[in-house]
């Protein structure tokens, strides 16, 4: 599906990717359209009929919802704003800058900035910032035929409807039933004799975190949200509470690895290294290319100190990539041990110094092993015992110094604040390359001093 969807895309046939787009059921255009480009997501979605384009733009992430809202003018993007469910439309606010979420609020009508407002009253991370007011409330006195036809009349504008709520005059929360219930029930009877007394509900103050593992515990589909007299303010959905959850295990796992503002740093940076401007993008980036640069004038540097060593043995040459080549992989992979054991919370920056003895002691031993192999063959290869001894003592040098700057300088970047994920990978290039060479040329000049 996703290959016919590029194909139309990369095709510019937009009549025919409008049709196709028709045929695609909700969750599969989001797996879709989750890894498409921002100029490629504009277009689909621009494509879209309004209600599945709806849809698809709740299920999206603030950060996606944001720059999709950016791509339209001013007047579609205050519609598109006006038809959104309240809370959905509450935590796209609460990423937008004061000026954009002021000018949207404005746009929308009174009982619906009413309703937002609201909302943006509770306090973040709560039940009542996380809640919607679209339910429905039945009276104790109604009959289960009255209860039906106003289901029925209101199904249209609620969030859902498969579970009912039964209050007072005032608002307050006496029972529930479920819509299963009520169409079994006979038409004569009242509200009151089939509905259960026993509701399961949160306050307004709740934490988010609590409110959901409690919805999740009960099973049910949602859960009723109350103020500090006991009236139901809003429901709280089983999609919500999935997605507090999601968010707050990892919130907790960064926080036991004491990452918790490292890892809101590292969205941010790679929201700029994906979404933002070439200059922004160059800030980040081009410093360390321009550190690779002048490393690798530094060890033509140190390739032209030892001229004459290369000029007298020839073969010494051959080996120069390969000394470079395996430090740069052990590195890479130590740094990628580290960034991801430390996004899963296996890794403690408090224990830091354990797991960086580890990983040097594992690069030693790969040095080690790798070293032996390369040194044999050199010395067979070449006839010349000594070069394979250097090229071993290298290698093993080397690569225990790359495992060791894969662990410490995506450290040492992250306590300076700096983005590891761009700067990581130069810094360490730039080390290795300069040092292995050093010691491949000192380990040569020593053993083959006879030869030069």
């Amino acid at each position: 599906m996703e290959e016919t969807l590029l194909q139309h895309l990369h095709a510019n046939n937009t009549e025919a990717l409008k049709t196709y787009l028709l045929t695609v059921e909700e969750l599969p255009l989001l797996q879709m359209f989750t890894p498409l480009t921002a100029n490629e997501k504009v277009i689909v979605f621009r494509l879209l009929p309004k209600d599945k384009a709806l849809a698809l733009f709740e299920a999206l992430q603030p950060t996606a919802q944001h720059h999709l809202l950016r791509s339209f003018t001013d007047e579609g993007a205050m519609e598109f704003f006006n038809d959104m469910a309240p809370d959905v439309r509450v935590r796209l606010l609460d990423e937008l800058p004061a000026s954009v979420t002021k000018k949207l609020l404005q746009s929308l009508s009174a009982s619906e900035r009413d309703t937002t407002n609201l909302l943006l009253g509770y306090e973040r991370e709560t039940a009542g910032r996380l809640m919607t007011p679209e339910f429905i409330t039945l009276k104790k006195e109604m009959t289960v035929d009255q209860a039906l036809a106003k289901v029925r009349l209101q199904a249209n504008e609620k969030e859902t409807i498969y579970t009912l709520y039964v209050t007072d005059q005032t608002k307050t929360l006496l029972g529930v039933l479920t819509l299963k219930e009520l169409l079994i029930a006979r038409g004569e009877e009242r509200i009151a004799d089939i509905m259960s007394h026993e509701v399961i509900y949160v306050s307004t103050d709740t934490d988010q975190e609590e409110a959901a593992r409690l919805l999740n515990e009960i099973d049910v589909i949602a859960m009723p949200v109350v103020d500090r007299e006991s009236r139901i303010v809003g429901i709280m959905t089983v999609d919500d509470a999935i997605d507090v959850l999601e968010h707050e295990t990892t919130e907790d796992m960064f926080n036991q690895a004491g990452l918790a503002d490292v890892a809101s740093n590292e969205a941010d940076r790679s929201n700029v290294l994906i979404n933002g401007t070439v200059w922004q993008i160059w800030k980040v980036r081009l410093p360390f290319l321009v550190i690779t640069l002048i490393a690798g004038l530094l060890a033509g540097v140190v390739i032209d100190e030892f001229e004459q060593t290369l000029e007298s043995v020839a073969a010494v040459a051959i080996f120069i990539p390969l000394i470079m080549d395996m430090g740069g992989n052990v590195g890479t992979q130590s740094s990628t041990v580290f960034v991801r054991g430390m996004s899963l919370g296996h890794i403690e920056l408090a224990s830091f110094t354990k797991y960086f003895l580890k990983e040097v002691w594992i690069g030693f031993s790969l040095g080690l092993i790798v070293g032996v192999i390369s040194g044999v063959a050199a010395a067979v290869w070449q006839g010349i015992p000594m070069l394979g001894v250097a090229v071993g003592i290298s290698l093993v040098f080397a690569m225990t110094l790359a495992a060791a700057l894969g662990f410490l300088v995506p450290f040492v970047l992250i306590k300076l604040n700096i983005d590891q994920a761009a700067g990581s990978a130069p810094i360490i290039t730039s080390i290795k390359d300069i040092a292995g060479l050093f010691i491949y040329f000192v380990s040569v000049n020593a053993l083959l001093g006879h030869l030069l």
